[in-house]
Formats: C-alpha cells, sequence, structure tokens
C-alpha cells in the first residue's frame, strides 16, 4: 500500500485556505491556497460584453492564467518576453472559463462581462483546480458588488451553480485525493475534475500517463473527487 510522504490519507485533502480581499483593490479578489499552492483570483466586472456578443442580451464570464517567474524552484521567463501566452496557459485559461460559466445564468447577467485574473504565487501542483475553486469565490463576491453598485437585482437569479475542482489521480496503483507536485509527477493517471454542488459534472480531464487505468479505478477516482468537491464547497461557504 503507497504511504502519502505527508501522511495523508488517500481521500484526504491538503490543507485548503481561502482568503477573502487579500488586496485592496478590484471588485473582489481571494488569496487560495492548496497546501503550498498559492493562486491569487481577482474579479473585474466590466459594463460591457465583448464586442462579438454586443446585442446578443447575454453576459460573459472569462479567465486569464498565469504563473510568476518564481512560483516554482527555478525561475521561469515571463510569457510576455517569450512572444505570446503558450498553450498550456492559454489551455488552463479556458478551462477556468468554462468551468466558471457553468455557475452563472449569462442572460440574466445582462450585456455585462465578468474576468477573472488567476496569478500563481507559488505552484506545488493542482493550480488550475485551485484557481476554479477560488475563482468561484470571487466571481461570487463579484456579483455581490454589482448588486451593491445596482448593475444587478439579485445574485441568486444570476449564480445558479456552485463550483469547485479537485486532482485526482493513481500512484503505486493506488487512487489518491488532491496531488501535489512531487505525487501528480509520478503519478500513472493524472485527473482533474470539476463539479456543482449538485453533484454534475462539468469537466473531466484524464490521462494515463504511465500505465492505463480500467473501468474500476476509473470509477474510485470519480468518487474521490466527488469527496474532494464536497469537502471545497464547504471551505468556499465559510470563507
Amino acid at each position: 500500500m503507497y504511504i502519502r510522504t505527508d501522511q495523508r490519507k488517500d481521500d484526504e485533502l491538503r490543507n485548503v485556505s481561502i482568503v477573502r480581499n487579500w488586496q485592496d483593490v478590484g471588485e473582489s479578489n481571494v488569496l487560495v491556497s492548496f497546501g503550498q499552492t498559492k493562486v491569487l483570483c481577482t474579479a473585474t466586472f466590466e459594463k460591457e460584453v465583448p464586442v462579438w456578443m454586443k446585442g446578443s442580451g447575454k453576459g460573459w464570464v472569462t479567465a486569464e492564467y498565469e504563473m510568476l517567474p518564481r512560483a516554482t524552484s527555478s525561475r521561469n521567463k515571463r510569457e510576455s518576453r517569450k512572444g505570446g501566452v503558450s498553450g498550456r496557459t492559454h489551455e488552463i485559461s479556458r478551462l477556468i472559463a468554462r468551468a466558471l460559466r457553468a455557475a452563472v445564468d449569462l442572460e440574466k447577467l445582462g450585456e455585462r462581462q465578468i474576468i477573472i485574473d488567476c496569478d500563481v504565487l507559488q505552484a506545488d501542483g493542482g493550480t488550475r483546480c485551485a484557481s476554479i475553486t477560488g475563482g468561484w469565490v470571487a466571481l461570487r463576491d463579484c456579483l455581490e458588488w454589482a448588486k451593491n453598485h445596482n448593475f444587478l437585482s439579485s445574485v441568486d437569479d444570476v449564480l445558479i451553480n456552485q463550483v469547485a475542482a479537485v486532482s485526482v489521480g493513481i500512484l503505486h496503483n493506488t487512487p489518491i485525493l488532491d496531488l501535489p507536485y512531487e505525487e501528480d509527477s509520478k503519478a500513472e493517471t493524472d485527473m482533474n475534475i470539476v463539479m456543482t454542488e449538485k453533484g454534475e459534472f462539468v469537466e473531466i480531464q484524464g490521462t494515463a500517463e504511465g500505465a492505463t487505468f480500467n473501468r474500476s479505478e476509473l470509477d474510485e477516482l470519480l468518487r474521490l473527487g466527488e469527496v474532494g468537491c464536497q469537502k471545497l464547497f464547504s471551505i468556499q461557504n465559510v470563507s
């Protein structure tokens, strides 16, 4: 049986915290920590939608994700200095945006846009899951800001789902929850699960990194993902 280096149980999250209003600027922001992974999620409310959406009667929620140069043990060059956003960064930004759009009734948002910026201050695995989980809290608070400033009449009409995300994987033939980098880099199977509080899946990203996985292992990974997301919903609600 695999014994995790931090002595956690297979279905146990790392220490997770969500600190609201970590910065003094912006409509809303949170600092979310999954263990040593730390992401600053900042929400911006815009009174107009992108040009391609004008006249649709619908609003939009989008996201931008990026890692600071020293978010990891060695410095990475800023992507702006490399000539453009990497494929990985673009893919994660789109994932976060899709996940957070699942939380919102875009028609009731009206022709307004909310942008969630997710800046990774420190990376130790699960940065996209932390971004989605913290991004939902920033989104909720941004909608409250919009209501308080008379842009919305109700938050409950617009915010239709609670959304969180967590990583799962198989390491040494053992399905485990919420992998730090040390485990993620060695996992035979790596998966990210995005869910709503109703138990519905928004997205499942799973890959056989070192070995294939069977249906019973997949079922166990999905179960672990649900266990983790339910715990994250509770943390989001008390933050």
